[in-house]
């Protein structure tokens, strides 16, 4: 017998909701019956790191398809919180929006801004206020940017927040400046503990100058990757078809061949 060709589900984002309750649902698939928010982390990881890659790669269908596995983790956790009585899908949707409304009063409301700037900083003064409403007084700016961001993020982060609230250089010739004197502090270290430190502190100001100059470190630091393992392989190939290896040139030979590859 044919499969119908009406699909099973309504159109529009409602969709993927239906589709995910389904599965959960008794007699639906043992493996997603099975999923908590626990066991979900992974792949939420893994998808959005898969968007990421594919917005770098301009694909149009393929940012679609990873924005539409973003979406389906976004299903899944809400249908395990509904299936618990804590909250469901559209409590999700109407509180974010609600709270994206009272942090834009210049679009939804009276309040005039100058630049994204003041906007940014507008949205910090809004979250403490949310954060003394809620009994949380003592919550630094710095507390809401989450640890588990990977370490250029993490940084990142920390240092847009602390920006927010007009913790800064001046300027970024001053911001470069501080590279250059944790780089002297990293040269002159004489021991493992405090070269660990200086390098820390080196990296640090790195992320700092790339904020700075509204560049993202994460990015610059993969497309800077992407460009070695392509110079890199196209060297190790010329190498080769000579007949020869890396270790087989002297430092000159080995800058020469490199330059070659530029």
């Amino acid at each position: 017998m044919p499969e119908s060709s009406e699909r099973p589900f309504s159109p529009g984002v409602q969709a993927i909701f239906e589709v995910v309750a389904r599965l959960r649902a008794p007699g639906g698939c043992p493996w997603d019956r099975e999923q908590t928010h626990e066991s979900l982390r992974p792949y939420l990881l893994e998808e959005t790191y898969e968007l990421l890659e594919a917005i770098d790669s301009g694909d149009d269908a393929k940012i679609e398809e990873e924005l539409g596995d973003l979406l389906l983790q976004v299903a899944m956790h809400a249908e395990i919180a509904a299936e618990e009585k804590r909250f469901d899908a559209a409590q999700v949707s109407e509180a974010v929006a609600a709270k994206m409304v009272a942090r834009h009063p210049h679009v939804f409301g009276d309040v005039s801004v100058a630049d994204a700037e003041e906007v940014l900083r507008n949205w910090e003064h809004a979250k403490r206020d949310d954060a003394r409403s809620s009994g949380r007084d003592q919550e630094s700016v710095v507390d809401r940017v989450p640890a588990t961001l990977p370490a250029l993020a993490w940084a990142l982060g920390l240092q847009k927040r602390a920006a927010r609230v007009g913790f800064d250089f001046e300027s970024s010739t001053q911001t470069a400046e501080n590279v250059a004197e944790e780089a002297r502090e990293l040269a002159e270290a004489t021991d493992a503990k405090r070269a660990f430190d200086e390098m820390g502190d080196l990296l640090f100001a790195v992320v700092s100058l790339a904020r700075r100059l509204k560049i993202n470190p994460e990015d610059a630091l993969r497309v800077a990757g992407q460009r070695f393992r392509d110079r890199f392989a196209a060297t190790e190939a010329s190498l080769r078809r000579d007949g020869v290896d890396f270790r087989d040139l002297d430092s000159g030979e080995l800058v020469k061949r490199w330059e070659e590859t530029k």
